[in-house]
């Protein structure tokens, strides 16, 4: 009988609805607590026969830790293996750089890299071990930024881990397992987890938040951590309704639905004026926001006051008018119609 960690995982993935048996996933390890406990708790439910799913594990050595991050690369190398799965181990070379800072430099860089390694592996999914901590977290660092709703929903349990939707990223830990649940779980294994320097270093807005603020609203609310979670989930499902929402009114201002601009891509489709002026601005807002993701492939360095500056081009009736968008691209009101430019046609033949 598994214990008490593999078992709330197990409930976790079959309310979930993945796939129990036949189907590869990727699991991310990075050997500190959370991942190694995740890995364990996959493999005592494996062992038990209550998972049939085929496990590879993956590590990323970002190359900022020196000799320390080889020895965690060999050290998950060699607990997967000792595990009876596969690993494969990378390695990056980290820099800040174009509007990036080394957290979200690394975090593209995981992503990257575990992208890849699942398409290379055959697996459909990967696993990686954020906790209900970590959702907490991440909404406070949202709050403080000034996010909307789609921030303040925090990390979603599953998600598309990159465009075109072959693989996605799951996590199964998110709703339910804190810190000290990982922590006890390995030691309950006999396993001593891996520690990252960088984890304690309060120079991260991250660990400042989780060593000084987090404790500070637990003396508030001693379950602080679990009600930001639950109003994370409760706008997520905001979030999803606005977002079907967004995607009729698009179809309502997707100037191609009367055959106007079939020659473009669809994601980048040129949106009548008229039709998003009459929206209510959160919807509005919402619509612009999808419409450039889709134009661009994503939303990086993507912020609201360059959102606002794509709405402002619905004002008035003057068109001829562009807003710049991050990498060089932009959108040019013309005729009544907003359209998208890459970056290259921007620069090649500007905006006419």
């Amino acid at each position: 009988m598994p214990g008490r960690f593999a078992r709330l995982l197990l409930r976790e993935w079959r309310l979930r609805g993945w796939p129990p048996r036949g189907e590869r996933v990727l699991v991310a390890v990075s050997g500190g607590a959370d991942s190694t406990a995740l890995l364990l708790a996959l493999e005592e439910l494996k062992r038990a026969g209550l998972l049939g799913v085929d496990l590879t594990a993956a590590h990323l050595d970002h190359g900022l830790r020196g000799e320390a991050g080889a020895g965690d690369a060999r050290w998950v190398e060699a607990l997967a293996r000792g595990l009876g799965f596969e690993c494969v181990v990378g390695r990056a070379a980290l820099s800040e750089g174009a509007g990036e800072n080394l957290e979200q430099a690394a975090r593209r860089a995981r992503y990257e890299f575990l992208g890849e390694a699942a398409r290379e592996c055959g697996a459909r999914a990967v696993l990686a071990a954020h906790t209900l901590d970590d959702q907490a977290e991440t909404v406070l660092l949202r709050l403080l930024r000034g996010s909307g709703a789609e921030g303040l929903a925090g990390m979603a349990p599953e998600r598309t881990l990159e465009v075109g939707g072959e693989v996605s990223l799951r996590r199964p830990l998110l709703n339910w397992a804190r810190r000290a649940d990982t922590e006890s779980y390995c030691r309950e294994r006999g396993v001593e987890f891996r520690t990252d320097a960088m984890n304690e270093d309060e120079r991260f807005a991250r660990v400042r938040v989780r060593r000084r603020l987090l404790p500070l609203l637990e003396t508030f609310n001693p379950r602080a951590a679990e009600a930001l979670a639950r109003a994370a989930a409760l706008l997520r499902e905001d979030s999803a309704a606005l977002d079907e929402m967004a995607s009729a009114l698009l179809g309502e201002a997707d100037e191609s639905v009367r055959g106007g601009a079939r020659e473009e891509p669809a994601g980048s489709r040129p949106l009548k004026v008229e039709a998003l002026k009459r929206a209510a601005p959160a919807l509005r807002r919402r619509a612009l926001r999808l419409w450039l993701a889709r134009a661009r492939g994503d939303l990086r360095r993507l912020s609201r006051a360059h959102l606002v500056g794509v709405e402002r081009l619905l004002e008035g009736e003057r068109g001829g008018r562009v807003a710049e968008l991050p990498g060089g691209a932009s959108v040019e009101r013309r005729r009544g119609l907003l359209h998208f430019r890459p970056a290259a046609e921007t620069v090649e033949g500007g905006g006419t």
